[in-house]
């Protein structure tokens, strides 16, 4: 395996002649170990690397060259750990200490490391439920306008999903540990942007909240959070027994690991048929897990009203509000009006404890869409306002504004013929040419 002078030298496993058929999941993937002594490094040090192959849904081969990098990160507690992030460029592109860079956080939304992105995406993987591999026409948009991107395995090797502040220390440290990655070429000063929708755009307020204290150093020059859940407490009682009920059950399965209040209320509270759904949602992708959870009440497997236990929980629930820490970047938050798993209000009000601390955020509303079609429908606008923020472009004052949907703006059409034209060559497994580029003028307009 290379090692170059920003790796760190450790004795690594020997690789084999040829690679397996099927990439291990992380939990059983020799890469993944953390090598002797590096907690003595600095955060986003890297500690090894590695070529792998991108595909999309395991079996499409992307033209994409792509690694893997194992860097120093930490938890929760501030206890150093080992994270890692799969940095990629256009098939064929030479180092630019120009590009700019794109940290990417996927919606994982669950425990299971098969739905972590460096297994995810990766040629030969095999990830039922995954929302990951949804996601990769988004990193794919990014690739063609010639970005180079880092996509962190932003829940850690536990799959902390819905944890506070570690979403966002393992992502800034992805980007310090591919700001350091020679083949990417890349300056210490190179302009960041950064996005997530859903669980990913709560990973990316995570990262954003915690830069200005955690990594600043990093020129971070806006972010775009879609749908990014706002307040967990609010989205948790929301879902009970809906359509969505499954995603409340993953969330518990995995702050059970990290909270020592909601591990007690599942030892103390659950019924055994609830700690037995519990074990089921942590071992399944949300896609798998949502069918078998429809219309399932928390009261249904508990031992005492939920109304009882809440106040056990109030703490953590307070721990994992977003909007209590301030952005320094431009941010653009992009929220269906009727969204269907994440309420409005709880964006409305992450929006708010933002711009009361003086952070810059252009907010974006839209009434027709719902959470599962603003994300495709969203991307040419984000696309477009991250790429005017990393070129410099001149920003109006924050505006909030509430349309009737994003895709009937005129100055998105471009942007959604250049998505059907990247899903296209994704499916097909062709090149990622870079599109024709717009006027030096033009500026993205809802959100500009």
């Amino acid at each position: 395996m290379t090692v170059n002078a920003d790796v760190i030298r450790v004795s690594e496993t020997p690789r084999p002649d040829r690679e397996p058929a099927r990439p291990l999941p992380p939990s059983r993937d020799p890469f993944f170990h953390p090598p002797r002594g590096f907690a003595r490094h600095a955060p986003g040090t890297i500690l090894r690397h590695r070529e792998v192959e991108i595909a999309l849904f395991g079996l499409v081969p992307q033209h994409v060259t792509a690694w893997q990098l194992l860097y120093r990160s930490q938890d929760l507690d501030g206890k150093p750990e080992v994270a890692i992030t799969t940095v990629l460029l256009p098939a064929g592109a030479e180092p630019d200490s120009d590009r700019p860079l794109l940290a990417f956080q996927t919606a994982m939304d669950a425990v299971t490391d098969r739905c972590a992105p460096s297994y995810a995406l990766r040629r030969g993987a095999l990830s039922p439920g995954s929302i990951t591999q949804l996601e990769w026409l988004l990193v794919a948009g990014a690739l063609r306008r010639g970005w180079a991107v880092t996509i962190a395995d932003h829940e850690g090797p536990q799959g902390n999903f819905g944890v506070a502040r570690e979403p966002g220390y393992r992502a800034l440290d992805g980007v310090r540990a591919a700001l350091r990655f020679a083949p990417l070429g890349l300056r210490a000063d190179t302009k960041v942007a950064v996005w997530g929708y859903s669980g990913g755009g709560m990973a990316s307020s995570w990262a954003v909240e915690m830069a200005p204290e955690y990594a600043p150093e990093l020129n971070i020059v806006g972010a775009v959070l879609g749908a990014p859940v706002g307040d967990p407490r609010h989205v948790f009682l929301n879902l009970d027994g809906t359509a969505f009920a499954g995603f409340p059950a993953i969330v518990i399965a995995a702050l059970r690991q990290v909270y020592p209040a909601m591990a007690e209320v599942v030892r103390r509270d659950f019924t055994p048929e609830g700690r037995r759904l519990l074990d089921r949602a942590r071992s399944l992708g949300p896609i798998a897990v949502l069918p078998l959870l429809v219309g399932r009440r928390m009261d249904d497997i508990l031992t005492r009203p939920l109304a009882e236990i809440l106040p056990d929980l109030e703490d953590m629930f307070d721990d994992l509000r977003l909007g209590n820490r301030t952005p320094a970047c431009p941010v653009l938050v992009v929220q269906p009006v009727h969204d269907q798993v994440i309420d409005a209000a709880g964006i409305d009000g992450q929006v708010e404890r933002y711009r009361a601390g003086g952070a810059a955020v252009w907010y974006v509303r839209d009434r027709l869409s719902e959470h599962f079609s603003l994300l495709p429908l969203a991307t040419p606008m984000s696309l477009d306002w991250l790429a005017d923020r990393l070129a410099g472009k001149t920003l109006t004052e924050p505006t909030t504004k509430t349309v009737w949907s994003v895709a009937l703006s005129p100055a998105h059409w471009r942007g959604m013929v250049e998505m059907a034209t990247t899903a296209m060559r994704v499916t097909l497994g062709l090149p990622l040419r870079r599109p024709a580029a717009p006027a030096s003028d033009e500026v993205s307009g809802l959100a500009a």
